[in-house]
């Protein structure tokens, strides 16, 4: 059966100046002596970081620590019992879709009706039947005004679309991935498959299928977290394809730039990371000078504020490492240390 899902866009001058400068960090990051270790952290960090935003962009009100907590397995106190639940039902989603992905499987309906069944078990959206298809009629409202800005298709149109659109997810194309998941983003909530949890589902998908087409950027980025800094354009770019007959460049313009900006902060901090290395090996330089370095470098500059802040990571570097006696550091300590860096030329 013929695709009728056909998307309408044109690839501006910033949309292929944007992708280009993807794919350059794309390779950087395939290329780029960076420890396991460090990647691990990062995948980690960003893990937390686009759980905690993809959640709060729905409506939780955690702070990035309370989320951290919770996915740590620590008990937090003060804060509604759903929040807490949304945040662990995206992990437990995420792990359904790596578990998937492992088996190099196709995109299909079943794959996008579990995700959305694990995000809303128990919580908002969870009483609509998680994982089926909505039977009523639900719309998009203004948050502010209450005013109805989109009107997605009548449920019994639902069905005969999502099978369209998974099977155009799954068409060979010339479309580069990352504006293909762009346009899955867009086409998932214009359909609004479900009563609730069409936003997160549809940003899980997208990340699924990046990871899949080998556009992973080794788990490193969160998009959600530059949707949920500035909420207010995120959904104006959304709203803008309706408003221009259908036509995403728009929208595409501002799903680039997004997640070029994420790239861009993942780079900058693995090049830091490599110059780290490098005057460590060059100069033999110890662990607890690794530390000031890095400080150095994310800071810019060294003040004898920050010797607190060195002294605290330095003995979680100890802990880290299962030192049974770790050397006693002290402010004189790192003088000396700063001491030796400056007569080496480091800093």
């Amino acid at each position: 059966m013929k695709i009728k899902f056909s998307p309408k866009f044109k690839i501006t001058r910033s949309i292929l100046n944007q992708l280009m400068e993807i794919e350059q960090a794309r390779g950087f990051l395939k290329a780029a002596h960076l420890s396991n270790q460090w990647i691990k952290n990062m995948s980690k960090n960003a893990f937390l970081l686009e759980t905690h935003h993809t959640t709060h962009i729905e409506g939780t009100q955690l702070t990035f620590e309370q989320s951290r907590k919770i996915l740590a397995g620590q008990k937090i106190s003060g804060v509604n019992q759903e929040d807490i639940k949304e945040v662990k039902n995206y992990r437990d989603a995420f792990n359904l879709v790596s578990k998937y992905l492992k088996e190099k499987k196709s995109i299909t309906e079943t794959l996008v009706k579990n995700i959305h069944k694990e995000l809303v078990k128990g919580v908002r959206g969870g009483s609509a039947k998680p994982g089926s298809y909505r039977k009523i009629q639900n719309y998009v409202g203004n948050a502010v005004t209450k005013e109805i800005i989109y009107m997605p298709p009548k449920p019994k149109e639902v069905p005969a679309l999502m099978k369209d659109f998974v099977k155009w997810i799954n068409q060979k194309s010339d479309i580069h991935p990352v504006l293909k998941s762009g346009i899955m983003q867009f086409q998932f909530v214009h359909i609004h498959p479900f009563v609730d949890g069409n936003g997160r589902t549809s940003r899980l998908l997208c990340t699924a299928y990046l990871y899949k087409e080998d556009y992973d950027f080794k788990k490193l980025f969160s998009i959600s977290q530059y949707y949920d800094k500035d909420r207010r354009s995120f959904y104006n770019a959304i709203q803008a394809v309706r408003n221009n007959n259908m036509d995403m460049t728009v929208w595409l313009e501002y799903f680039v730039k997004g997640f070029l900006f994420q790239m861009n902060e993942v780079i900058d901090i693995g090049k830091k990371v490599i110059l780290k290395d490098a005057l460590i090996q060059n100069h033999s330089l110890s662990k607890r000078q690794g530390v000031i370095l890095e400080y150095i470098l994310e800071n810019n500059k060294l003040y004898p504020q920050g010797f607190d802040t060195i002294i605290s990571q330095i003995a979680q570097l100890d802990k880290n490492l299962k030192r049974k006696k770790a050397d006693k550091v002290t402010k004189r300590t790192l003088q000396r240390d700063i001491k030796d860096m400056i007569d080496k030329k480091v800093i």
